[in-house]
């Protein structure tokens, strides 16, 4: 989480301008007659921020960012990003405060509205830092967080059907069981089968699979994976959309929780973001309060709450 996510929220974001189809690629030939007309943008009513109105376009190009089960809802939170958006830069423009873009992760720059409602915000927000007590207390509450993944150093040969159709999968199945019978846990046998019979990549380095986490495999091959002890071979092939799968589980590797030292300054630099994010809404709220809006309910004490 960084400074910018109340600039998200209000709509302050960069974001590329759209990029309008050519006449071919837009079922016309090249004459005017033959682009199709665009419909006008939704509208529910005019927004104004005191005395300024917010454009109907500007609020149907803004609700592409805000996805609701209903146009009405998806206006509606589009408006309200935009009115506050416009309440900033109007308290700006107030201030005097101008504009000094940054560069930004693209190698870009950022546009001048949101470098000016940045420099807004860094005026006139003081967020409280993270303490060590602070630190601590969470750390100590999330600790689960903060642990390490268990890995498994696995291996597998992947035999795939020749075929969609069941019968395909049959045959696949059972040359898959008469390798994982013949070639028990020897680890050098499972290696040389799988440089033989298996259709994966891996094959090519005796079927390992190297040290991986949970999610990174299919979830059957995983849970098949995790019941197997150290050093042994699967008996049972395990079926994924990919093939039969035989399966070797060499080691377990448990993951451990990270001290308290290590997780520190990870730990407050979310705290310090955590809090001037709430600092910064409550500072919009503090402006919604006094402000003039029109066409669009903005409950300042839902914006004081970080909603």
């Amino acid at each position: 989480m960084s400074r910018h996510t109340l600039l998200d929220r209000t709509g302050a974001t960069a974001r590329p301008a759209p990029v309008m189809p050519s006449a071919c690629e837009s079922g016309g030939c090249g004459s005017a007659s033959a682009v199709p007309r665009r419909p006008p943008p939704p509208s529910f009513g005019t927004v104004t921020v005191n005395g300024v109105e917010i454009e109907p376009e500007a609020i149907a190009q803004e609700m592409q960012h805000h996805p609701a089960p209903d146009g009405e809802t998806a206006w509606r939170e589009a408006a309200r990003a935009l009115a506050l958006r416009e309440l900033l830069l109007q308290e700006a423009r107030r201030l005097g405060i101008e504009a000094d873009p940054e560069e930004i992760e693209d190698g870009g720059r950022e546009i001048e509205e949101d470098a000016v409602i940045r420099s807004l915000l860094e005026r006139r927000v003081e967020p409280a830092k993270a303490g060590e007590d602070e630190c601590r207390r969470y750390y100590e509450s999330c600790v689960d967080r903060f642990r390490t993944p268990d890995l498994y150093e696995a291996s597998h040969i992947l035999i795939e059907p020749d075929g969609d159709e069941p019968a395909a999968w049959a045959r696949a199945e059972a040359e898959a069981r008469a390798i994982a019978a013949e070639i028990g846990d020897d680890p050098e046998t499972f290696a040389a089968a799988a440089r033989e019979f298996s259709k994966c990549p891996t094959a090519h380095q005796g079927g390992s699979l190297g040290q991986v986490r949970r999610g990174e495999l299919a979830p059957e091959v995983q849970e098949a994976l995790e019941a197997l002890a150290e050093g042994k071979t699967g008996r049972e092939p395990v079926r994924s959309r990919f093939g039969w799968h035989v399966i070797r589980l060499q080691r377990r590797i448990a993951g451990h929780t990270l001290p308290f030292e290590i997780v520190r300054d990870r730990i407050a630099d979310m705290l310090d973001a955590r809090s001037w994010t709430m600092s910064a809404a409550r500072y919009a709220a503090e402006l919604a309060r006094s402000a003039d809006i029109q066409g669009v309910l903005i409950d300042p004490d839902s914006i004081g709450a970080g909603q």
